[in-house]
């Protein structure tokens, strides 16, 4: 019953059914390269969620579900079509073709309008009706945990007036540039004078952002012209002389040419250890191939002469190509090897040359601009002394983590600031640019004031449309830029040979120790440079959707903001101690600040980005692992705290979540992840209820088969609100009862949707949770309270039983392997130990060797790896058809072959007469796999049976299989 002060809510589709799998297939393929301009490339932030998720995520946090209109859809039948009718729209909005189409965002715009007059109406009589439901405004959004604005952005695109706050500066700014800037200058023509005089001449309608990414790219074009004369002589072009043609027959064309160098190829040395050459700089080398390419096979070639050495560069495949691969690197325990006399560089002696100083560089290689390819070129002493030689404008004196090993490599090789980072002429280009930024302002306002722009002091952090604030608009851009370069032009970059690119700094979350590197040609008009930093700043820019209401971003930390106050919230918090964002955005903030400190000045006010107040549970910055998680507990619960009482009543909150449960700790009772207790416990503490999950894919699929890691997929999205006043008190055995008969429900459909093996763990906390949070307390048999953790180890407890549950699904066979597998691995055993698990499978060791999945020779038995498989099988000719047999050699089709292979060997499954849902019992198996190798350590294996799973999608479609499940789910798990 409720009161005239009661808010009345009605079920959105988030609490109750959403089309899950077209949301993650979305997500999915806005993670895939090659989609174009898209806001995250204005600048780089971590773990990012996919924009589909969010824009999903919202619009179902927002409107009805059809069940809770029944004067409007009496039946079942009715709601279901309803939902359907639902679905499409939303279907429609994340297609990412139509991220920025104005009228499907208007169809989901409207859908949620007419679910806020519902509020609106519900709601008429309570006291604060005018202020908490004005049916002419929709309700305001925040995002307290801003990060790289994905949240608040679709919410803005959605029609909602959008709030950000972050503690962390460059996530401000980010966010700056993504809601508050775009529309405050929308529909604004260009002001530059090549655009202003032809404005004068044509009639041109400025749409959006068009007429601010015009400038960005003008006076990014003014800047590079600026540095040239200024600086332009450090990057001299190279010359094809007779000296390199004796040796290059290839290069004849080019016979006297002088050539623009694309990328300088160097490497750090250090003294050999060896007495005998302890004069000699000797270069410590990852790798000698500049380029993999078939055909197009070009290497560095040391020449070695008694004491000294000299670098060239060779055509072709070299001899001993395994050698050439690995450089001078000599493994783990030696680091590297002296060129000269083959001797040991242990990192020991390099992190102590390091620290004294001694680390140098050596220049390798030269890549040019050629007709229509990359031209390969020796060194020259020329180029090398012109580059030692700059003088940098400016250097960034900030001193790098020393304190965290996981992620900050560098120190213990002397590279202690930031600058260490750089080469000199890396330093001098981004800080001769970095000092432009306040030059271009100028130039801007000057501009603006003649294409008739207000001239006006107002600046751009108060709201201002004048020349000053346009001027302002501009740097933010031009410093993203400089961003940009230094993320993909510092010393800690990478040489690809495979794609012939420059990888950049962040290939990761963390700052690793390089040891040759390629230094881009800042002034060059391909690869990485200055013109191609501002292009895609110029294309990134446009890709935002301005048509709405001017956003807010603000620095305020979690704990003590207000503006969620009446605000619908959805938000995605630091997960632990994953990220360290503060100490990773250092590498930006140096040089955002350098250049944006007048324009921000109190975002900028500190030296680095704010630390003591960031929510991780860091053990780097706390030096002890129990004061980081109390830390972070603490912490977290003041956020959801401040969440709950000030978000908005008639609707539920959405928090993303996404930390690995196989990172643990155990003790006699079971296991329990630390990362999620401690978060989960923070919900708890602020009086929230956890009224649903779903796992979002939030990361690139193959991103994690490729990089050889069982990393998560998907992010947990918790459907939160307050916990209920009068819920009631269960024992525990009731809670376990509920567990074991709710869990598997929500595991199966997991499951049919094809949810990567890796993600389950993580995907189950959310029902179990879900039974914990909604009562008032869960009672030991002593009476007293069941705490989150041993929540935890009831979840994860009933999860295994799921996981290990009856294997009458597989035939004999599979199941004496399964046992031997769970056992034994691959590993050689007994005839006697096999033969017991034969005959308790009721098989036999030599049926079962029949069947070709077993060795059994000698007195030994082993389970046959993938590798030893016979190529030829063909199931159709298989006798003794298996499901064990047959999922190996679909993971070895998918990871030998490809897809393509893999997926006719899944038609040919299919069509086996008398097996029937073989290849769903291929897939049921490949899970139970997983599952056994992640919680024995086993990781490599693990990958190959999670890496199945998550290509089961595509090999479905490309067997042309129809999914046996529903993509349609209409509960919640």
């Amino acid at each position: 019953m409720t009161t005239n002060n009661s808010v009345k809510r009605r079920k959105k589709m988030i609490e109750v059914a959403i089309p899950l799998a077209e949301i993650n297939k979305a997500a999915a393929a806005e993670k895939q390269p090659g989609i174009g301009a898209h806001p995250r490339g204005l600048h780089l932030w971590w773990a990012r969620r996919p924009l589909t998720a969010a824009r999903a995520v919202i619009f179902c946090q927002m409107v009805d579900d059809p069940s809770s209109i029944p004067e409007e859809f009496p039946s079942k039948e009715d709601q279901e079509r309803e939902r359907m009718r639902l679905f499409s729209i939303l279907k429609e909005l994340i297609k990412w073709e139509n991220f920025t189409n104005k009228k499907v965002l208007e169809k989901g715009r409207q859908e949620i309008k007419r679910s806020w007059n519902r509020c609106c109406i519900d709601n008429a009589n309570h006291p604060e009706a005018k202020k908490l439901f004005n049916p002419d405004q929709l309700p305001e959004f925040h995002d307290p945990f801003s990060g790289g604005g994905a949240l608040p952005l679709e919410a803005q695109r959605l029609g909602m007036k959008a709030f950000a706050s972050d503690l962390n500066p460059v996530a401000v700014l980010i966010n700056k540039a993504m809601i508050e800037i775009p529309p405050q200058f929308a529909n604004m023509r260009a002001i530059n004078p090549n655009k202003s005089q032809e404005n004068n001449l044509i009639k041109h309608s400025w749409k959006g952002a068009d007429g601010l990414a015009e400038d960005v790219r003008y006076y990014g074009e003014w800047m590079l012209e600026n540095a040239k004369k200024n600086i332009g002589h450090l990057y001299p072009k190279v010359k094809i002389t007779p000296e390199i043609l004796e040796h290059r027959s290839d290069l004849t064309s080019y016979k006297d040419k002088e050539l623009t160098v694309l990328t300088w190829i160097w490497a750090r040395t250090v003294k050999s250890q060896n007495p005998a050459f302890s004069h000699v700089d000797v270069p410590l080398v990852s790798t000698f191939m500049l380029s993999n390419k078939n055909g197009k096979e070009y290497f560095i070639d040391p020449i070695i002469k008694k004491d000294s050495y000299r670098f060239t560069v060779k055509k072709g495949k070299p001899k001993e190509i395994d050698l050439a691969r690995k450089g001078t690197s000599a493994g783990k325990r030696a680091a590297f090897k002296c060129l000269l006399s083959q001797s040991p560089l242990s990192y020991n002696y390099i992190r102590a040359e390091g620290k004294a100083g001694r680390i140098g560089l050596k220049l390798m290689a030269i890549i040019a601009k050629g007709n229509n390819e990359k031209i390969y070129l020796p060194p020259s002493p020329e180029q090398e002394l012109i580059a030692l030689q700059a003088n940098p404008y400016w250097s960034p004196e900030l001193s790098l983590p020393d304190n965290n090993p996981r992620d900050f490599k560098t120190p213990n090789y002397g590279f202690s600031q930031y600058s260490d980072l750089f080469s000199k002429r890396q330093l001098t280009s981004l800080s001769y640019f970095s000092d432009l930024i306040t030059a271009v302002q100028v130039e801007v306002k000057k501009d603006a004031i003649n294409a008739g722009l207000e001239n006006d002091d107002i600046c751009l952090n108060d709201g201002g449309i004048g020349s000053k604030a346009y001027s302002e608009a501009i740097a933010v851009y031009l410093s993203f830029a400089i961003s940009r370069l230094a993320d993909y032009n510092s010393s800690i970059t990478t040489w690809k040979p495979s794609g012939q690119q420059v990888m950049q700094t962040y290939k990761r979350q963390a700052i690793p120790m390089t040891w040759d590197f390629p230094e881009s040609n800042v002034f060059a008009t391909s690869s990485i440079c200055w013109s191609n930093c501002v292009k895609y700043t110029y294309q990134n820019l446009k890709s935002l959707t301005t048509d709405s209401l001017v956003g807010s971003a603000r620095q305020q930390d979690a704990q003590s903001q207000s503006l969620s106050s009446n605000r619908i919230v959805s938000t995605d918090p630091p997960y632990y101690d994953n990220i360290g964002y503060a100490q990773l955005s250092d590498f930006f903030y140096i040089w955002l600040r350098h250049s944006l400190k007048n324009i921000f000045p109190k975002l900028f006010a500190t030296v680095s980005v704010p630390k003591a107040e960031e929510l991780i549970a860091s053990s780097y910055k706390h030096g002890d692992k129990e004061v980081a998680e109390k830390f972070f507990l603490n912490g977290m619960t003041q956020a959801m705290n401040k969440i709950s009482i000030l978000a908005h009543e008639a609707f539920p909150l959405t928090i993303y979540y996404a930390f690995k449960q196989s990172e643990t700790k155990n003790d006699k009772e079971g296991k329990a992840s630390t990362g999620w207790e401690a978060f989960l416990e923070a919900v708890q503490e602020a009086g929230l209820s956890i009224k649903g999950t779903w796992p979002i894919r939030t990361e690139l699929a193959n991103r994690m088969i490729g990089s050889g890691t069982n990393a998560l997929a998907s992010s947990i999205i918790l459907v939160c609100q307050k916990r209920d006043l009068f819920s009631k008190t269960i024992s525990r055995n009731e809670f376990r009862r509920r567990l074991r008969e709710e869990l598997p429900k929500s595991i199966r459909y997991l499951e049919s949707i094809n949810i990567a093996p890796v993600d389950i763990a993580q995907a189950a906390i959310g029902p179990g949770m879900s039974i914990y949070t909604n009562t008032k307390a869960v009672l030991n048999s002593d009476d007293s309270k069941m705490t989150v953790r041993e929540a935890l180890i009831e979840i994860n407890s009933a999860l295994d039983e799921y996981l290990s549950q009856d294997e009458s699904d597989f035939d004999s066979d599979t199941r004496f392997a399964l046992t031997f597998f769970e056992s034994y691995k691959y590993d050689k055993r007994d005839f006697g130990d096999a033969e017991g698990l034969a005959k308790a499978r009721n098989v036999s060791v030599e049926g079962v060797a029949k069947a070709g999945i077993i060795s059994a020779k000698g007195g030994k038995v082993y389970l046959l790896s993938r590798d030893s498989l016979d190529n030829k099988w063909q199931p159709n000719k298989d006798d003794r058809l298996c499901v064990w047999e047959a999922t190996q050699h679909l993971i070895k089709r998918l990871e030998s072959e490809g897809e393509s292979s893999a997926a006719n060997l899944l038609t040919e499954l299919k069509q086996i007469v008398g097996h029937n849902n073989l290849p769903e019992k291929c897939r049921s198996l490949a899970y139970r796999l997983y599952n056994h190798c992640e919680s024995t350590n086993h990781a490599e294996e693990a990958r190959s049976y999670n890496g199945l799973i998550i290509a089961w999608p595509e090999l479905e479609q490309l067997a042309s299989i129809k999914p046996s499940e529903s993509s349609v789910q209409t509960t919640l798990i």
